[in-house]
């Protein structure tokens, strides 16, 4: 059973200087929420009770968004304001974040590796802060890979379906479906960001895992690379020649806010789903579909 996630949040988000100078990425608003807590919602929604963040400096904002302002609870029910009020307390009580600084930025494995002493010798699962995947199910995705991992016990990996020019941008997975009828496949190639040529297949890891243990020994043995990085697949590539992983095309869209194109389409997607306003900002998109195609 997967009691624990570990989300990583701790780069500079350089592709979005200057906003992000003074505020992380992970804080930048999909209409009105931070990305961050589209992710632990994700978690939260899975089952998972106990979350711990891996934060580097210039994050202070984070801890902050998931503590309690009882002074602002109050005053908002005071006024009666109880949609603002459910706003700012979206999590169950019963939820527990936890802090831990990455102080040096040395990749993704080694901001795994951080969270060694909080998961102990207990699977776990990983959702990257700077993603969201929107589920096109009731089980958000990272149930979905936490279903796989309670039958195999291995390690799974996301996977989403990208266009093979596109592969050089993602770690690519190589395989055989577990059977037919199945979304899961038995992975036996991994290659970070290869050329179209090389590439496997146009399966890309999709921004969550579920990880046994022994990633931290594998992460131990993972040689640095290109500016001193630890990587993550480096690390998996390494449990491969040991044990069976699994890769589980998911049921649903990454939305990618790690660049300002994917930011901006996120923003509207999400605001067209609104109640509020979703459909008068249809009918403005409407309007300057109208003008561009007309002027």
């Amino acid at each position: 059973m997967i009691r624990k996630a570990v989300i990583p949040a701790a780069g500079y988000g350089t592709r979005f200087l200057p906003a992000t100078k003074s505020q992380p990425k992970e804080m930048l608003p999909v209409v009105d929420t931070p990305t961050i807590e589209f992710v632990v919602r994700e978690a939260v929604d899975a089952g998972i009770r106990d979350i711990l963040m891996i934060i580097g400096r210039g994050k202070r904002s984070i801890e902050e968004h998931f503590a309690r302002n009882f002074e602002l609870e109050a005053q908002l029910e005071r006024k009666g304001k109880f949609g603002e009020l459910s706003a700012v307390r979206p999590l169950p009580d019963d939820v527990r974040i936890h802090f831990v600084w990455q102080t040096e930025l040395r990749g993704l494995g080694d901001a795994i590796r951080h969270a060694r002493d909080h998961v102990g010798n207990e699977p776990f699962a990983v959702l990257l802060g700077d993603t969201i995947l929107q589920s096109n199910e009731e089980r958000p995705v990272i149930r979905q890979l936490m279903d796989v991992y309670e039958k195999h016990e291995e390690v799974v990996l996301a996977l989403e379906e990208v266009d093979r020019e596109h592969v050089s941008r993602y770690g690519i997975a190589g395989g055989s479906p577990v059977s037919e009828s199945d979304s899961t496949i038995k992975v036996t190639r991994l290659i970070e960001k290869p050329t179209p040529q090389q590439a496997p297949s146009n399966l890309a890891i999709a921004s969550r895992y579920v990880l046994p243990p022994e990633i931290f020994q594998a992460l131990d043995m993972t040689t640095p690379g290109e500016g001193g990085e630890i990587q993550l697949t480096d690390a998996i590539k390494i449990l491969l020649d040991e044990r069976s992983i699994y890769g589980h095309i998911i049921n649903g869209t990454r939305h990618d806010m790690g660049n300002k194109l994917d930011f901006l389409k996120t923003s509207i997607l999400f605001g067209l789903e609104r109640e509020d306003f979703g459909a008068d900002l249809k009918g403005w998109l409407m309007q300057m579909v109208d003008t561009w195609h007309n002027g």
